[in-house]
């Protein structure tokens, strides 16, 4: 497969409501798109890459200029043989995998469009329909909260997560489970807490949580380990794990019990199936968390979710939660009994909108072999 252009689009979605975490609060997207060519079909892909560097080191303004003098140079001097080649070949760029995941995951899709073949078949994927959950940022009050939660079990959502940080957590639990005591209920922290409010976070195991999600540091491993074995509830890492080797190791020392995989985080395809398979020697569920994507990202995320290690349901949620008008079509739809379908049409089974694309782009730069 010969890549003969790149292309990076950052496109601006306001979103349908504002989503908060405890890095902040926003109220729209700057997304940065990533387009391959080769051999007459373009595949995309979507960097994860936030609008600041909060979540993560990378943001948008370090993603555009590496994949610009870094990433689309190497891709683009010689043939490949298949999306799983990008890894290799990014290698010996440290770091960056937000803009690694963005172009690898391009062509993966670029691949599967040559083949007219469905991007969860070559994946490995298994699943013919996927559970999906919902990701609910932290609210005004904590009524507004219940009322978010009550229209989402309405929608079928088979799992509802809630942020939580110092301040909005146990208080918004308490009367979540008064309300409604059986539901999957799981809280993500991203890093909001530290090892000495142990005690604080003891607590949470009194809400039957399915899990507690990134409680500590999101560059620590051991000290996860240490407050596992101090609280019941599960811990499950995200951040923390940024290939398959630091997978190996929380779960070699305990220091969580499930793991949330972010395709666009880890780097891409290649490396997301290597954790997912990390997770399976070690009997540990795993599933997809989602990064506020736009459609091309989300259809990434579904296909991956067809492997068959992610046994609980994922943040693949309907587009309509998030956009007014999603860039795909069909938009992704999620089913009354909160699960969504998987087909056999080639590719992610999503098209880009490529009309909506352009009236999104702010700004726009293509490479090219040679020049």
């Amino acid at each position: 497969m010969k890549i003969e252009s790149v292309t990076l689009r950052e496109i601006h979605m306001p979103l349908v409501q504002f989503f908060e975490t405890s890095f902040g609060r926003v109220y729209s997207r700057r997304i940065l798109l990533v387009s391959v060519e080769a051999d007459g079909v373009r595949g995309w892909g979507e960097c994860v890459a936030g609008e600041d560097p909060y979540y993560s080191a990378e943001w948008i303004e370090t993603a555009w200029p590496t994949i610009k003098h870094y990433l689309a140079p190497l891709l683009l001097q010689s043939e490949l043989s298949s999306g799983r080649d990008c890894a290799a070949r990014f290698a010996r760029v440290r770091g960056h995998r937000m803009a690694k995941g963005a172009l690898e995951n391009a062509v993966w899709d670029a691949e599967v469009r040559q083949k007219q073949q469905p991007l969860w078949k070559l994946l490995g994927g298994t699943r013919r329909e996927i559970a999906c959950g919902v990701s609910i940022g932290i609210q005004d009050t904590p009524e507004e909260l219940l009322q978010k939660i009550e229209t989402e079990l309405a929608a079928g959502y088979r799992r509802i997560k809630i942020k939580v940080k110092p301040g909005w957590d146990l208080n918004v639990l308490e009367k979540i489970r008064a309300r409604w005591a059986d539901i999957v209920l799981s809280v993500d922290a991203n890093s909001a807490y530290t090892l000495d409010q142990v005690e604080h976070l003891r607590k949470f195991d009194a809400f039957n949580l399915l899990m507690i999600e990134q409680p500590l540091w999101n560059d620590e491993i051991y000290l996860h380990a240490r407050l596992q074995k101090a609280i019941r509830t599960a811990i499950c890492l995200d951040e923390s794990i940024l290939n398959a080797r630091d997978a190996d190791f929380a779960l070699e020392i305990g220091a969580c019990r499930i793991i949330n995989i972010k395709v666009g985080r880890v780097g891409g395809f290649s490396e997301a199936m290597k954790i997912h398979d990390v997770a399976v020697r070690h009997n540990v569920p795993v599933w997809c968390g989602g990064m506020l994507e736009s459609g091309v990202g989300r259809g990434h995320n579904i296909a991956l979710s067809t492997l068959e290690n992610f046994r609980l349901p994922g943040d693949v949620s309907a587009s309509k939660r998030y956009w007014k008008e999603d860039i795909i079509e069909p938009e992704v739809e999620v089913r009354a009994d909160g699960m969504i379908a998987i087909g056999d049409t080639p590719g992610t089974g999503y098209q880009v909108r490529e009309d909506l694309v352009r009236k999104f782009t702010v700004r726009e730069e293509t490479f090219r072999a040679g020049k």
